[in-house]
C-alpha cells in the first residue's frame, strides 16, 4: 500500500493482523489513520504512532467515521468484527451511502464458503447478481488494489483505503 501511495483506515489497534498491517504500512513510508472508541482503547491496546488517531463514542460512530476516511474497502480474513463492518460497508452501499468499492482479499481461500454462499443468496432471489457483484474478490493483493483502485479514484487521484 505504502508504495502505491494507499494510506490506509483500520480500527486503531496495536495488536493482531491489522496491527501488523499498520506497522507495515508506516514502515514502508505511508499514512495510517486508526478509529477507536473509548471504552475498547485501552482494551485493544491504541496504536499511538499512528499518522492520526481519532478516538470516538461507540462502535458505530467508529464505523461511520472510517467509512468518512476511505475510499473503498478490503476484508481480509478475520472474525466477528471483520464480518460487521464487511456487511456494513455493502449494506450502506446498497444504501446509497456511498459508492465505494469493496473487496474481499482471499488468503488461502478463506472467502471462498462465503461467497459460495452469497451465490446461494443471489440464486434464490434474495439479492440481485449486480447486488453479489459489488464484492471484488482476488487473491492477490497487487489484483485487488488494482480492481479497487480502478473502481474508485478521488478527485485528488488519491486513493485511501
Amino acid at each position: 500500500m505504502a508504495q502505491r501511495n494507499i494510506d490506509l483506515v483500520f480500527g486503531g489497534g496495536r495488536l493482531g493482523l491489522m496491527g501488523i498491517i499498520a506497522d507495515a504500512v508506516l514502515d514502508g513510508g505511508g499514512k495510517v489513520y486508526g478509529v477507536i472508541p473509548e471504552m475498547l482503547k485501552d482494551h485493544e491496546v491504541a496504536h499511538t504512532g499512528l499518522t492520526e488517531l481519532h478516538v470516538v463514542t461507540s462502535m458505530h460512530e467508529r464505523k461511520a467515521k472510517m467509512t468518512e476516511l476511505t475510499d473503498g474497502f478490503v476484508a481480509i480474513p478475520g472474525g466477528i468484527g471483520t464480518l460487521d463492518e464487511l456487511f456494513e460497508a455493502w449494506t450502506w452501499k446498497a444504501l446509497g451511502y456511498h459508492g465505494k468499492p469493496i473487496g474481499l482479499l482471499n488468503v488461502n481461500g478463506y472467502w471462498d464458503s462465503l461467497t459460495m454462499f452469497l451465490d446461494n443468496v443471489a440464486g434464490h432471489g434474495f439479492m440481485s447478481s449486480a447486488r453479489r457483484e459489488q464484492l471484488i474478490l482476488s487473491d492477490d493483493i497487487n489484483e485487488i488494489l488494482d480492481q479497487l483502485t480502478s473502481a474508485y479514484t478521488g478527485s485528488n487521484g488519491e486513493v485511501t483505503w
